[in-house]
């Protein structure tokens, strides 16, 4: 089964456009049509600069896209990229999100299978217009979707995120009844449909160090996670917890679960990031489209210097291959 995936190319003075032509070169493109969403001029440049030597069809429609091959897609003034790798663009942010924005409208009209979105920067976005906190946000805005969360996933390791980039003064707020059922339900929604888990294993972390340490450290743990999950439906799902975040990963007991429900941004991402060796995927788990990511950020100080390791953009193109192939076949 044959899928289009859409890949908006990132800010293009990061690494984005690098781990995106290293992954496709080496990609076997038998059972998929990889879309990148920017322009020839970018993909050039680098082509050139790093030695990444790429065939592919220019398109300037989606009529135009040839199965099989690599396209680019146009969605971008030629004439408004600076290439200036390592540098923070006004332009380069706009130019990024016009490829998301593209790689949306695609997906939702079904003319694409997915979106896999290389890394942009926020201040270069922000500087643009875009004032938005991430990907995340700006997808699920988008698309009208309300029940989403943000998944860090690597293999069988699964990281959902009550609150993602929000300052942690205000983390501590977004722990409330509520939004932990909802996001445990939403976890196991993705865990079964996404990823063909029928009865999940779901682990949930408290807030506060020693999970509050039977009210000592907090009363979080116990006046609002334990009693969520307890209401939480558990027809399809088991779910433990609240466990201390620091022996949860030290000792391992994550390798017991299909997913975990981490209360803040950090407390989720370092031990992902330190078990995954940069190797890891975003995944926003509850939207109508596929959206995966890389787990790095630009890295603007090894762009445009062929340091940049591809290995977390593969796995998000794979990701989103191996998710698209479900769906149509759940169709």
């Amino acid at each position: 089964m044959s899928v289009r995936i859409a890949i908006s190319i990132g800010d293009y003075n990061g690494i984005g456009p690098e781990v995106v032509l290293k992954s496709l070169k080496s990609n076997k493109l038998t059972d998929c049509t990889p879309i990148i969403l920017g322009d020839s001029k970018i993909v050039d440049f680098y082509s050139d600069l790093l030695d990444i030597p790429l065939e592919y069809n220019t398109a300037g429609t989606m009529e135009s896209v040839v199965e099989g091959q690599v396209n680019v897609l146009k969605c971008m003034d030629e004439r408004t990229i600076e290439l200036a790798p390592g540098s923070l663009s006004k332009t380069a942010g706009k130019c990024a999100m016009l490829a998301v924005e593209k790689g949306i409208e695609l997906c939702k009209s079904g003319q694409a299978d997915a979106l896999v979105t290389a890394s942009i920067s926020k201040e270069a976005v922000n500087l643009a217009g875009y004032h938005i906190p991430g990907h995340t946000e700006f997808l699920a805005e988008k698309t009208k979707t309300d029940d989403f969360i943000m998944m860090m996933v690597n293999q069988e390791l699964r990281i959902g995120l009550i609150s993602t980039h929000v300052p942690l003064v205000e983390a501590g707020k977004w722990v409330s009844r509520e939004r932990v059922v909802r996001y445990i339900n939403i976890l196991s929604k993705s865990l079964r449909q996404d990823f063909g888990i029928s009865s999940p294993k779901i682990a949930v972390l408290g807030l506060n160090p020693h999970a509050g340490d039977g009210g000592m450290i907090g009363r979080e743990e116990l006046d609002t996670i334990t009693p969520a999950i307890r209401e939480a439906d558990s027809d399809h799902h088991i779910v433990e917890g609240p466990f201390p975040a620091d022996g949860f990963f030290g000792n391992r007991t994550y390798k017991r679960f299909d997913g975990i429900l981490a209360m803040y941004h950090d407390q989720g991402l370092i031990p992902f990031k330190t078990i995954s060796f940069g190797a890891g995927v975003n995944f926003t788990a509850g939207l109508p489209i596929i959206r995966t990511s890389p787990d790095h950020g630009t890295a603007f100080d090894i762009a445009g210097q062929g340091k940049a390791n591809p290995d977390s953009f593969r796995q998000a193109y794979d990701l989103a291959k191996s998710l698209a192939k479900k769906r149509k076949e759940s169709a």
